[in-house]
């Protein structure tokens, strides 16, 4: 399999998705609940999951749920560094209403 940007492989690593999936649900079960994005990234690692453990693992099923998990991971990065924009910059508000 090669992991070149841009070329799709017709075998997915399985272990290497089932470890990845392992990953995401112990981060999320770290993660407050209440973000729209939040309840779909589970639900996709969900079916991904079910996916993983069906007996015969259809590949473009595995292909599309990781596709999905991709696409929801790079909108909660979005919206993760605006948020630490705002962050940034009420911290800086408030240090110069402090005088600092």
């Amino acid at each position: 399999m090669t992991n070149q940007p841009g070329r799709r492989s017709d075998m997915v690593d399985l272990e290497e998705v089932s470890r990845l999936v392992d990953a995401l649900e112990r981060d999320l079960d770290k993660v407050r609940a209440g973000s729209a994005d939040l309840e779909s990234l589970r639900k996709e690692v969900e079916q991904l999951r079910s996916a993983l453990d069906a007996p015969h693992s259809a590949h473009d099923e595995i292909h599309d749920g990781l596709r999905a998990i991709r696409a929801l991971l790079h909108r909660a990065g979005t919206e993760l560094q605006s948020d630490a924009i705002k962050v940034t910059e009420t911290i800086a508000q408030v240090g110069r209403m402090l005088g600092m």
